[in-house]
């Protein structure tokens, strides 16, 4: 089953967009900023510990979430305060940034779980690629009975699968 439009979760994934072993590091988070799973395929620098890690990126997916929203020009409700959590798919959001060194792709599923992948600068939209990790997330996760909602991912099939895709992605 396919959560992200569409019928059946596809057997073939989407393809990549360029060759080689660009996936850096992926993040997925609750609705909550919990880090339910943290993954790494080419991180040659570790700066912060992992809890920190996780919370300054948190930081900024929220931060980035509410600039746009508060900038979004095609709103003419009142946009509140800078900060105000925003519902899922309420308002303007952003798919992606690119810096020099690294391109941070971010999707938030309709229950507040928050993708992040960071790949190379050269990776294209990663859009379905991250709706594609959505649905491995909501078939072999949430839909494993022995999984506990709110608790880290420890689920080995979505692991290797995970793993599996991430190396090709572009």
């Amino acid at each position: 089953m396919q959560f992200f439009g569409g019928s059946e979760i596809s057997p073939s994934p989407p393809a990549p967009t360029a060759s080689g072993n660009n996936g850096h590091m992926m993040y997925v988070f609750n609705r909550n900023g919990v880090c339910l799973l943290y993954r790494e395929w080419n991180r040659p620098l570790r700066t912060l510990d992992a809890q920190q890690d996780h919370k300054l990126m948190f930081g900024l997916l929220f931060s980035l979430k509410s600039l746009t929203a508060k900038m979004d020009p095609t709103s003419a409700v009142e946009k509140g305060n800078l900060g105000m959590p925003q519902l899922p798919g309420q308002g303007c959001s952003f798919h992606s940034f690119r810096t020099n060194t690294y391109k941070l792709s971010f999707m938030e599923s309709p229950s507040g779980i928050k993708i992040i992948m960071v790949t190379h600068p050269r990776t294209g939209d990663l859009r379905e690629s991250l709706k594609y990790i959505y649905n491995l997330y909501v078939e072999y996760v949430v839909k494993n009975p022995l999984y506990t909602p709110g608790s880290p991912i420890r689920c080995e099939l979505f692991n290797t699968t995970l793993d599996q895709y991430a190396r090709g992605i572009a």
